[in-house]
């Protein structure tokens, strides 16, 4: 019984060791900076650039030649 609570005691202390440098590598790590949100033209661009890619998909334009 003595040799088991010693193996549970070693993988404790290995798991509780590693834990600890995860954090101090996490602390070290910058954060990342915040976001630019778009704005209404850059959306309103998007909007009509993905609809052009869905009509050229459903081929919505092959009968104009």
């Amino acid at each position: 019984m003595k040799n088991r609570s010693k193996k549970i005691a070693a993988a404790l202390a290995a798991v509780e060791a590693y834990m600890q440098e995860e954090y101090a590598a996490a602390a070290q790590t910058p954060a990342p900076p915040p976001g630019v949100e778009p704005t209404a033209w850059a959306l309103s661009a998007r909007l009509d650039t993905m609809t052009g890619h869905r009509m050229m998909q459903f081929r919505a334009f092959s009968n104009i030649r």
